[in-house]
């Protein structure tokens, strides 16, 4: 089980170090002023793109902790008063936390978030923020991932258009925008998440010569996962951002199979319910989805009339239309005139 792991990694390594190491205000640096903000910079106790960051909270208000990997396996323990935050701070790296027990909270860009067992959060570079801590058993990983292992051609692998634009675009070039992603399980309890961490977590122990390889291999597949199983919240600048992306991939899907595409097929592609198709595409376009297929169907109509010497019935039919009376009704009210007549049109100019 995953929070008895972590129990032992934070509460029983051998080398415990005070809040006056080195390290000590890298792992929980509580507030010390309004003014500050701190740049946390990958950990000095590992060369590796990947670290976790491990707090364990107990209800007394004591923080136990630790890094992985690391050169010397370290135990650190702080007390704290509940509702005490961290100080201000930015990334130069991308953060994946997950709660693995109880509550956490944290407030990113002036607003508290609340996060509950079993959800994650992604943070890019510039965001701002803070942890809270509160004396009640929690347990939160703080996963570090070095933007160089996701540009390296594994976000584009994901497969999910939605969350690897975003990734893409916003997580790495766009590093000036602050952002964050929330995702929650869609399910009440699906343990695919923890296994991967678990199988993470004893790669960064392992700390060999195959480590990075392996690791970048499970963040691929725990970033697909809640990219596909889980709901996720955004800003309202990000919401919009992503409706424009969303928008282009499905008119880029939608040119491409035309001919047969149902909305039914947007769904099972792009993971959305069939209402939101709709209004992404009203928004953009001002058509909905019928009218959105309805209008490059025709168009490519228009192009073989044009362009070939194929029947109108041969036309319709590849433009994905089995009824000759109905195609014949929705191009004459499209163009105000009829196949045959755009087709001697063209002819005669």
């Amino acid at each position: 089980m995953l929070l008895n792991k972590i129990e032992k990694i934070t509460k029983k390594i051998p080398d415990p170090i005070d809040e006056n190491h080195s390290i000590a205000m890298r792992i929980m640096c509580p507030e010390y002023s309004l003014e500050v903000q701190d740049v946390k910079t990958f950990p000095i106790t590992t060369e590796h793109p990947v670290y976790i960051l491990f707090w364990n909270m107990e209800r007394e208000g004591r923080l136990y902790a630790t890094i992985k990997p690391s050169l010397t396996p370290f135990s650190f323990c702080s007390v704290f008063t509940d509702g005490e935050k961290t100080q201000l701070h930015t990334h130069d790296y991308i953060e994946l936390a997950y709660v693995v027990k109880g509550e956490f909270r944290q407030r990113i860009l002036g607003k508290d978030v609340r996060f509950q067992q079993g959800d994650l959060c992604l943070i890019d570079k510039s965001c701002l923020h803070q942890d809270y801590l509160f004396c009640q058993k929690s347990c939160v990983l703080f996963i570090g991932m070095d933007h160089a292992i996701l540009e390296e051609g594994m976000v584009e692998k994901l497969g999910e258009p939605k969350i690897v634009k975003f990734l893409h675009d916003a997580l790495m070039k766009q590093k000036d925008v602050q952002q964050f992603i929330h995702f929650k399980p869609k399910r009440d309890h699906d343990p695919r998440a923890e296994q991967l961490i678990e199988q993470l977590i004893t790669e960064l122990e392992a700390n060999d010569i195959g480590t990075k390889y392996t690791c970048k291999g499970l963040l691929l597949r725990l970033l697909h996962l809640i990219s596909t199983e889980y709901e996720f919240s955004l800003t309202d600048q990000q919401k919009k951002k992503m409706r424009w992306l969303i928008y282009e991939d499905i008119g880029d899907y939608i040119r491409t199979h035309y001919r047969e595409i149902t909305i039914r097929d947007l769904v099972d592609r792009f993971h959305f319910n069939e209402d939101y198709f709709n209004r992404v595409l009203k928004e953009r376009s001002g058509k909905t989805y019928s009218e959105y297929v309805q209008d490059i169907r025709l168009a490519k109509a228009m192009e073989l009339l044009t362009d070939t010497k194929m029947t109108v019935e041969q036309v319709a039919v590849s433009v994905g239309y089995q009824n000759k009376g109905y195609f014949y009704k929705i191009f004459t009210a499209k163009y105000h005139m009829t196949p045959a007549q755009a087709r001697n049109k063209s002819r005669n100019r």
